[in-house]
């Protein structure tokens, strides 16, 4: 059971978040397309001290980014995000609110990804290595880019993402040079399969975004052997049974009329 300081502990941590969120500020963005909002999300970070909460995708192409941080940075975040949304020619909407009061946050899909940024460091899944994204409108368009992407260079296919209107995005990771190769080969297989409809290239994504990213549950970070189950000790006695005698050792019998010429 909780014992009295244990309980003590809790409230005191729950009351220095809430401190620690009083004076601060959220931050949104809204774009058309799921590459153009991760890399609004990541211009939003790089150009001030935020951290990124997570997207909210409501269909349509629809997608929000969410950071939260100092209310002057949260401008400074969301000014370099319309900045960057627009240069995509994907902007849709920006906003932000500062000092929000508990019980929209409580509504917003934000408070898990909140109290994880309060009390957990980070840990990166994709090992900061180049984020590649090839969005297409139609799924069969988004399967062939992700086989023509991993056939060109040595990148990895993390996961796809889904944002409504027919649009499917495929995420890859590597080094720089290997995602923009095969950036470039998913490009030209979606334009032939059906219709590309954006694309991404993050040469250095900081831990914030790489853990609101999507990621497949198989993904292996490193290659392990194939193993069989196989019975080594049935195997090695089915050798010892096929292996051949030594002749030194095998008693021979001599025929008597052998041995009778030999005495003679």
């Amino acid at each position: 059971m909780e014992t009295y300081n244990q309980r003590s502990i809790t409230t005191i941590q729950a009351s220095r978040r809430r401190d620690d969120l009083k004076d601060t500020a959220l931050g949104l963005v809204s774009t058309l397309s799921f590459p153009a909002i991760v890399g609004t999300a990541d211009m939003m970070l790089k150009s001030a001290g935020v951290h990124l909460v997570g997207y909210e995708k409501i269909g349509g192409g629809h997608c929000t980014a969410i950071v939260r941080g100092g209310i002057a940075d949260v401008r400074l975040a969301v000014e370099a995000g319309v900045q960057t949304a627009e240069q995509f020619g994907q902007l849709v909407s920006s906003l932000v609110i500062p000092r929000p009061y508990p019980n929209l946050e409580a509504v917003l899909p934000i408070t898990n990804r909140l109290s994880k940024i309060m009390e957990e460091g980070y840990y990166s899944r994709l090992s900061n290595q180049a984020v590649g994204l090839v969005e297409t409108r139609g799924f069969p368009a988004m399967v062939g880019a992700c086989d023509a992407m991993l056939k060109s260079a040595d990148v990895h296919l993390a996961a796809y993402e889904k944002i409504g209107a027919g649009l499917c995005t495929a995420i890859i990771r590597g080094t720089v040079a290997n995602v923009a190769v095969a950036v470039e080969a998913g490009m030209f297989e979606a334009e032939r399969i059906g219709e590309l409809n954006a694309v991404m290239v993050i040469p250095r994504p900081l831990d914030d975004l790489e853990q609101t990213l999507p990621l497949a549950s198989c993904w292996i970070e490193q290659r392990q052997p194939l193993t069989l189950p196989v019975n080594i000790k049935e195997q090695v006695a089915e050798l010892e049974v096929l292996q051949l005698p030594d002749l030194a050792t095998i008693p021979v019998k001599i025929p008597e009329e052998l041995e009778l010429w030999n005495d003679e």
